[in-house]
């Protein structure tokens, strides 16, 4: 369900302009998200704390020129999958496994004219993150002492900033280089035998970078 709103978002953009067809470019490459390694507390125990790990997957972003300048870009990829490692008292511990969509539309501005080969641009926009098929570790059921243990993590709403470079091979293929900082947040909730136990608001806001290959049509 949660690829099918990533593919929906990204037929809703190609569809914007049939007309304008040209405007449009994709980029395929790598693409990381690496979490802020500074953890999170947990609430009923602010000595102990979760972080997540990087993962690196296939990005796919879909760019539609306005004019010379300005482009809206569509970020998607294949979705991330982090382990969440335990902090202060919980440190080496992995607490559980996570797995994440985090689809973003910016808006780009891009230096100097066409007719450069290597054009520096930034970007502003906005980030949605969908959390799901979220699995505790043994570790954590033995914490809890049961294994009736459930993880579930909010969805995220939150702003980025962009910048990046295209570098322009001939008409139609180029390459592609961005570093994005995202402001993701969640809370987590930890369910042992259908009752609450643990709960965090897990600052993410990590640093997502990606290098691929352009095709402009």
């Amino acid at each position: 369900m949660k690829t099918k709103i990533s593919i929906a978002l990204l037929t809703s953009l190609l569809a914007l302009s049939p007309a304008a067809h040209a405007n449009f470019s994709v980029n395929l490459g790598a693409i990381n998200v690496n979490p802020d390694n500074s953890g999170s507390a947990i609430n009923e125990a602010p000595s102990l704390g979760l972080k997540g790990d990087s993962n690196t997957q296939l990005g796919i972003t879909v760019d539609y020129a306005f004019n010379d300048n300005w482009v809206l870009e569509l970020i998607a990829a294949t979705p991330f999958s982090h382990d969440v490692n335990g902090t202060g008292g919980l440190a080496s511990n992995k607490i559980a496994n996570i797995k994440h969509l985090p689809p973003s539309l910016v808006a780009q501005y891009h230096f100097l004219d066409t007719s450069y080969q290597l054009r520096p641009f930034i970007g502003v926009g906005v980030n949605y993150t969908t959390f799901f098929d979220e699995q505790p570790s043994q570790a954590l059921k033995a914490t809890l002492g049961t294994d009736d243990v459930k993880v579930e993590l909010d969805d995220s709403v939150g702003f980025l900033v962009q910048v990046g470079a295209n570098y322009k091979m001939d008409d139609h293929w180029g390459l592609h280089a961005m570093v994005s900082i995202m402001d993701i947040d969640t809370d987590a909730t930890v369910y042992a035998n259908n009752a609450k136990a643990l709960t965090s608001t897990v600052e993410l806001d990590p640093v997502v970078a990606m290098f691929g290959v352009k095709y402009s049509f």
